[in-house]
């Protein structure tokens, strides 16, 4: 079958029970996908779509049928199977049969999933269809102009745009969840515009923190000598250092994980101004130390996803029009595109004047500052994303 029209792929199919207690009153529950899911795509035209169901004991079910059909209501996939036990000698009320399923589906959206149970051909249970898209997921993290500080709050006018909250993929609308604050962000901008170049869904998971430093991102264990501005999610050592409490560094790396493998396309980093130009220099990062802290934030965010997950890195550093940048910190977050470490992103410190709130005067960004950010991010995200194999 052409490749654009669906492959499926049976090789990761797999059954298993599992000695723990049934749903309440034994009731199969569809654990993947969630309703509106988005699932990165592998290439311009297909991606991976995870199903997985608790389908309870044995003897109530005893063959799976999957089918995922497009808007148009043309079958895109089919999959059938039987649910065998694994184990001979089970006791029927303390065991479940869980079926996990692959398949790789065409890019676009939405598509629906339906999944039916049956035992001896019959119907037995029916899940409610869900609906997922095949596109392009990216993780959004750093300090305030990276989470909902903006001057305006904003909705994606596309329908394929989508957040995901943690536990269900909603409306691409602010304040994004997740994130701090309680205004505007770039995403639902972002996300229009990059539905309407790649014409796919889009997805965003959001955990940026407002006025936080990279020391406060780093994994616990890893000290620096001189603390930053605000110290609530750093403590001091006994030896003079100091060291982050590692909470924010988990919670990246905790959404990372939740996607599972190659399950976004890029981290997308916005963070710098609470390292530049501090009012107490003792607490202003040099370029040097900010180029090293956010690499090893990189490489241990690699290693506990369990794979090279791309950095896509902004230039960031603008406070104010008396202060527009750091050209120390800029220099470091350029030194991770040269070394190789990560992607360059846009110059964030080039949207002055009305583009801050605060009738220029602001750090964080105006409504027109907003939907600027986010063609600055497209613009370098759309010929990357273009080039991937």
């Amino acid at each position: 079958m052409h490749r654009y029209f669906l492959t499926v792929l049976m090789g990761l199919l797999s059954f298993t029970l599992q000695a723990e207690n049934l749903e309440p009153h034994g009731m199969p529950r569809l654990l993947s996908p969630l309703d509106y899911q988005i699932f990165q795509r592998s290439s311009k035209d297909q991606g991976m779509v995870h199903l997985e169901a608790n389908v309870g004991v044995k003897e109530n079910v005893d063959e799976y049928r999957v089918r995922i059909v497009n808007s148009q209501g043309q079958t895109l996939a089919t999959a059938t199977g039987s649910i065998e036990p694994t184990i001979k000698d089970f006791q029927e009320k303390s065991l479940r049969a869980i079926f996990k399923l692959d398949l790789v589906v065409k890019t676009g959206g939405w598509h629906r999933v339906e999944v039916t149970l049956c035992r001896d051909q019959r119907v037995v249970t029916e899940f409610t269809p869900v609906h997922i898209g095949i596109g392009e997921v990216f993780l959004v993290a750093g300090q305030s102009n990276s989470a909902n500080y903006g001057a305006e709050k904003t909705s994606a006018q596309s329908d394929l745009v989508r957040t995901f909250n943690g536990q269900d993929w909603q409306v691409c609308k602010d304040p994004q969840p997740g994130a701090s604050g309680n205004g505007g962000s770039f995403m639902p901008s972002l996300g229009d515009a990059l539905q309407s170049q790649l014409h796919v869904p889009i997805g965003f998971l959001a955990c940026g923190i407002g006025s936080t430093s990279v020391r406060e991102w780093l994994p616990t264990g890893r000290s620096f000598a001189h603390p930053p501005t605000l110290v609530h999610r750093v403590h001091e050592m006994t030896d003079g250092k100091w060291e982050s409490d590692g909470q924010a560094y988990q919670t990246l790396v905790h959404r990372l994980q939740s996607m599972g493998k190659h399950g976004l396309r890029a981290v997308l980093w916005h963070q710098g101004e609470s390292d530049a130009n501090q009012k107490n220099p003792r607490c202003t990062l040099s370029g040097a130390n900010y180029r090293d802290y956010l690499g090893i934030i990189i490489g241990q965010s690699r290693h506990d996803a369990g794979w090279e997950i791309p950095w896509m890195i902004a230039q960031v550093s603008y406070h104010s029009p008396d202060d527009t940048g750091s050209e120390d910190i800029r220099e470091g977050q350029a030194a991770l595109w040269h070394d190789g470490i990560a992607l360059q992103g846009p110059d964030s410190d080039a949207l002055r004047g009305p583009l801050r709130d605060n009738h220029g005067q602001g750090v964080h960004l105006s409504g027109e500052g907003l939907r600027a950010h986010a063609q600055a991010w497209a613009a370098k995200l759309v010929p990357w994303i273009e080039s991937q194999p």
